[in-house]
């Protein structure tokens, strides 16, 4: 009586089992392992980077993507000898001294003429070195908003994208080496996997985890398309948008705007965690990543039977920074658009903190220099040197303050 009791009970459970549907991934599951201490931030070309590129590789095949990379793998590796000039052409190449990259990349293939790029890097500094802003030794950079936020929103994509907009291909780039100076971008529109001409625009999320409350978001690259203010204002409902004309700036949207591809690169602002090990899982926004994920699908879908887009070149507005000799100590507010200069963070122990500003002050004179926009505040910085000393006017919670400056 008891075994026949318990038998069909077993099968019962056996379907139920059998049955159940697989828990989604989630933004925070994505960023969770990303960021992880035990990948010891992901620094290009090690052993946890290559772990990084692994998983990449699995959520793709898990979400039906067809392999892109080399030799029908979802990898393309790319070798090179770090640049000892800074501003001198990286050596791709093998031998001693080199490092070995690893882009991720994966293709959702419609048969449509044309297709669309969806590109974020995955790489970071790893245990600090160049480029970090910490200065208290060794510690794991894990990079949560940077950039495993916008890998996050790319997988997503790619899951929501599979059977919907098919009047487009999707080709799904985690770019290695980015930190390194484009690397990995660099190297694909250079060896790309698909054939350049038939790309209608490229989509690149860099730093897209810290939505502030206001819902500020930053889009460069609108000038490279005659059709993307259009789109992205009439797409917005839920964002005080910033945006910026050239297809030029820090990250790999420029590499495919060099090849004459519309861009777009979305951009939650500067933080004081920036390229700190302070970039952790636990401070991002993830209902603000759903959100902008969704602004992106929405302009996806609202182009998605659109001819292709016509490219345009825009003005470099790199090319007008001035050249700086001493250095503030500032992490600048660039979602600000108001009056002046805001500081998002202040840097220990530089002119900044010595003279006692503060985070949210508003830099409105420097010198004898008025400061309206970040441009104006560039050209005023530009105009000191090693020694000088000068007064800064800031707006604290709209009281003018002044202090010195020493540089």
């Amino acid at each position: 009586m008891i075994n026949k009791i318990i038998l069909p009970l077993f099968f019962v459970l056996f379907i139920a089992c059998k049955t159940e549907p697989k828990k989604a991934i989630t933004f925070h599951d994505d960023v969770a392992f990303l960021a992880s201490d035990s990948l010891e931030g992901r620094e290009t070309g090690t052993e946890n980077e290559k772990k990084a590129a692994e998983y990449l590789m699995n959520r793709m095949k898990s979400l039906d993507l067809n392999p892109k990379g080399d030799a029908d793998t979802f990898y393309q590796k790319f070798t090179f000898k770090p640049k000892k000039d800074p501003h001198g052409e990286v050596q791709y190449s093998t031998g001693d001294s080199t490092i070995t990259g690893t882009n991720v990349i994966g293709f959702l293939d419609n048969k449509a003429d044309k297709t669309i790029i969806i590109g974020a890097h995955y790489d970071h500094l790893g245990m600090g070195g160049e480029g970090s802003l910490y200065r208290e030794g060794k510690a794991i950079h894990n990079g949560a908003d940077d950039n495993a936020s916008g890998v996050a929103m790319l997988l997503k994509l790619a899951d929501t994208l599979k059977n919907i907009n098919t009047n487009n291909n999707y080709l799904f780039i985690a770019f290695s080496g980015e930190e390194m100076g484009l690397l990995g971008s660099n190297y694909f529109v250079k060896n790309p996997t698909i054939d350049l001409s038939k790309v209608n625009y490229m989509v690149n999320m860099d730093m897209v985890g810290r939505l502030r409350p206001d819902n500020t978001l930053s889009i460069s690259g609108t000038g490279t398309a005659p059709v993307w203010n259009q789109v992205l204002n009439t797409a917005n409902k839920d964002f005080k948008l910033v945006l910026q004309e050239s297809g030029v700036g820090p990250s790999d949207h420029t590499s495919f705007y060099l090849q004459d591809i519309p861009v777009l690169h979305f951009f939650t602002g500067q933080h004081e965690d920036y390229h700190k090990p302070s970039d952790d899982t636990e401070k991002l926004n993830y209902d603000g990543m759903k959100k902008i994920t969704d602004f992106i699908f929405t302009v996806i879908s609202d182009l998605d039977k659109s001819e292709k887009l016509a490219f345009r070149k825009t003005k470099n507005e790199s090319e007008e920074v001035p050249r700086f000799k001493v250095a503030l100590g500032v992490v600048p507010d660039y979602l600000f658009d108001g009056k002046g200069m805001r500081i998002d963070g202040v840097s220990e122990d530089k002119p900044a903190q010595k003279a006692g500003l503060q985070k949210g002050d508003i830099v409105v004179q420097l010198g004898d220099s008025i400061v309206v926009d970040m441009m104006s505040y560039m050209r005023a910085l530009s105009s000191f040197e090693e020694g000088n000393a000068t007064k800064v006017i800031v707006d604290r919670n709209g009281k003018k303050i002044e202090a010195t400056i020493s540089f």
